[in-house]
C-alpha cells in the first residue's frame, strides 16, 4: 500500500492571495523571512486579508535563509504565547519550512528536534492549529510537501524533516509574488524544482499518481525556466505552477541522492553556504550518470529525454542527451558546473577533502538516499562528490 497526500485546498492564479479572506478562525500568526515580502506589500496584504476574515493577527519576522533550530524554537515559543488556530507562512522555502517545524513544537512542546529528525515520526498535528503556505519563490514547493529542511549550525548539518503531518492544509500559489524574484534566485529555485521532478520520476517509490506530475513539471521547466530567468513574466507565472507540480510529485514519490548531497554539503564549509538550488543544479547531471548504471534508472531517464524530444536511440544515448540538456540549461542560467567554481571558489579545496569522508557518510545516511534508484556506499559517495567538485566524468 502507498499513500498520496496533498493540501486540502490549493488556490492558484493571480490574486489568489485574497483567498485568505475565506479562512475560518480566531487568531493567525504569520511567519515571514527578511524584508522582501514587507517591501513589496505582500505581508500587509496577508495581514489585511486575515483581519478581514475576522482574525487577530501577530507576525513572527526574521526567519533566516537555511533556518536554524534556534529560530524554530523561538517561533514555537511565540506561538505558544499567542495561541493561534492558523499558522500562515509567506515567502521562500525558508520561512515556510521553519513554520512547519514551529508548528510541531507549538502543539507538542515536550518533543525534541532529534525526535523529528526520524522520518515520518511527527506527532499528530492540527490539535491546535491548521497551516497555510504562500510561496514567493518557484522552487521548493514546500507549500504542498511533507518536508522541511532545518539547519543545525553547531553541527554544520542540514536536516530534512519528513512527515505527511506537515503537508499544509491550504496552499496559495499566486504568481504575483514570484515576480519579485531576482534572476539568480529564479535560476537556483528553478533548478531545484527540476531536480525535484527528475528525482521523483526515477525514485524507487514513483507511481502512476506521481509520474504524470513529474513529467509535466520537467517539460514546463525545460520550456519556461530560462525565459523566466530572462524576465518573461508569463514564463515566470508558468514556472510557479511547474514547481508546485514537481512538489506534488516528490512529496509522494520522495527524492534521491542529489538532495542527500545538497543537504550535507550546504552548510559544511567555512567559506560559505552552497545555496541549495545551485547545489542541486551542479550535482544532478553527475548523479544521473551514476544512477544510469542501473538499467531501470537508465530506462526512466530515457523516458524523460523522449518526452522532451531529445535525440537518441538507446537508453544511454538518451540519458546522455538529458545530461547535456541540463548542463546547457545551467550554462544559460549562469550556474557553475562544479563546486570548485561556485561563487568564484569560496569552498576551500583542502577543507573540502578534509571533510569529504564525514560529508559522504552523512550524505549516505540522509533521509533522501533510501529512494534513490541505485544504491551507494560511503566510498562511492566520496568519489561522486569529488566528481562534483572538479566537474569530472562519472564512470563507476
Amino acid at each position: 500500500m502507498a499513500r498520496f497526500t496533498l493540501p486540502r485546498d490549493l488556490y492558484h492564479g493571480k490574486g489568489a492571495i485574497d483567498a485568505l479572506k475565506d479562512l475560518k478562525g480566531e487568531r493567525a500568526i504569520v511567519v515571514v523571512g527578511g524584508g522582501s515580502m514587507k517591501k513589496f506589500g505582500f505581508l500587509d496584504k496577508v495581514c489585511d486579508n486575515l483581519k478581514a476574515a475576522g482574525m487577530a493577527v501577530e507576525v513572527f519576522e526574521g526567519v533566516e535563509p537555511d533556518p536554524s533550530v534556534e529560530t524554530v524554537m523561538r517561533g514555537a515559543e511565540a506561538m505558544r504565547k499567542f495561541n493561534p488556530d492558523w499558522i500562515v507562512s509567506i515567502g521562500g522555502g525558508s520561512p515556510i519550512d521553519a513554520a512547519k517545524a514551529m508548528w510541531a513544537f507549538y502543539e507538542y512542546p515536550e518533543t525534541t528536534f532529534e525526535d523529528l529528525c526520524i522520518p515520518f515520526n511527527f506527532p499528530t498535528l492540527r490539535t491546535k492549529a491548521k497551516f497555510c503556505a504562500i510561496p514567493s519563490t518557484s522552487g521548493t514547493a514546500t507549500e504542498v510537501t511533507a518536508f522541511s529542511v532545518i539547519t543545525d549550525y553547531a553541527k554544520g548539518v542540514k536536516y530534512p524533516l519528513a512527515d505527511f503531518n506537515i503537508t499544509p492544509d491550504v496552499a496559495i500559489v499566486d504568481p504575483d509574488l514570484a515576480e519579485t524574484m531576482p534572476p539568480k534566485l529564479t535560476a537556483f529555485t528553478g533548478m531545484d524544482a527540476m531536480t525535484h521532478a527528475v528525482e521523483a520520476y526515477v525514485s524507487t517509490l514513483h507511481c502512476d499518481y506521481t509520474d504524470p506530475l513529474a513529467l509535466h513539471a520537467i517539460k514546463m521547466i525545460s520550456e519556461d525556466l530560462v525565459a523566466s530567468y530572462n524576465g518573461d513574466m508569463a514564463a515566470r507565472a508558468r514556472m510557479h505552477n511547474a514547481q508546485c507540480l514537481a512538489g506534488m510529485a516528490f512529496s509522494n514519490a520522495l527524492l534521491g541522492i542529489v538532495h542527500s548531497m545538497a543537504h550535507k554539503t550546504g552548510a559544511a564549509y567555512t567559506g560559505g553556504h552552497i545555496v541549495h538550488g545551485c547545489a542541486n543544479a551542479m550535482y544532478l547531471p553527475k548523479v544521473i550518470k551514476y544512477n544510469a548504471k542501473e538499467a531501470e534508472a537508465a530506462k526512466r531517464y530515457a523516458e524523460i529525454a523522449r518526452f522532451l524530444g531529445l535525440a537518441g536511440t538507446t537508453d544511454m544515448e538518451l540519458t546522455d542527451a538529458l545530461i547535456a540538456h541540463l548542463r546547457d540549461m545551467n550554462a544559460k542560467l549562469n550556474i557553475p558546473m562544479c563546486i570548485k567554481d561556485y561563487e568564484g571558489g569560496i569552498i576551500d579545496e583542502k577543507e573540502f577533502f578534509d571533510k569529504l569522508p564525514t560529508v559522504a557518510e552523512l550524505a549516505v545516511g540522509d533521509a533522501c538516499t533510501g529512494s534513490n534508484p541505485r544504491k551507494i556506499t560511503p566510498a562511492e559517495m566520496e568519489k561522486l562528490l569529488k566528481c562534483c567538485f572538479y566537474d569530472e566524468e562519472v564512470n563507476f
